[in-house]
């Protein structure tokens, strides 16, 4: 079966997952799996879907016009096969959370502090909160710990950083669970 990702971009308003998960419905899809988040003031969403009838993006994308004369912007790949499996990831989940004042490069300096370490970062979401005169940057990030890498060793690689800066940072573990 053929496997398809779906990108959705545009000004935030209520209603969109409503509209596009109705147009999916309505047209068979199955939804495999999805990320939708706000991004400034922006709706940004990406899904990836299949359809046991539909082996090309053309013979649906006209579903998608509606969305498009309500602003938002539609973008379909056809992936390769194999590409809407999500691989085996052997080693420990947990969640990494940041948080100070905001400035340029701290999502940087972790995404390099991980990377350096071969640490895979499965997701990563950042916010700007508090007030206007007060702002806030959160970021919270998901990262896959390699085996024989505990929490405590992560914890002792953020030190450093957390006094670079000027931020609070904290290490979890994940516990996955199995249904």
């Amino acid at each position: 079966m053929q496997h398809f990702a779906l990108t959705i971009i545009g000004r935030d308003r209520p209603g969109i997952v409503s509209q596009v998960t109705e147009i999916l419905y309505h047209g068979g899809f199955n939804i495999a799996d999805s990320s939708c988040s706000i991004l400034g003031g922006q709706f940004s969403m990406i899904l990836i879907i299949s359809n046991p009838e539909i082996n090309d993006q053309e013979e649906f994308a006209d579903h998608f016009h509606p969305l498009e004369e309500n602003g938002l912007s539609v973008f379909i790949r056809t992936l390769k096969p194999g590409g809407e499996i999500r691989p085996e990831l052997d080693g420990e989940l947990c969640m990494i959370s940041v948080y100070g004042a905001d400035k340029p490069g701290i999502v940087y300096q972790v995404a390099r502090e991980l990377g350096d370490r071969k640490i895979n970062i499965t997701d990563l979401n950042t916010k700007l909160i508090g007030s206007t005169d007060k702002p806030v940057y959160v970021m919270m990030l998901e990262a896959l710990l390699p085996e024989n890498t505990g929490i405590d060793v992560v914890e002792g690689w953020m030190k450093e950083l957390k006094k670079k800066l000027q931020v609070d940072i904290s290490v979890r573990s994940l516990m996955t669970v199995e249904l």
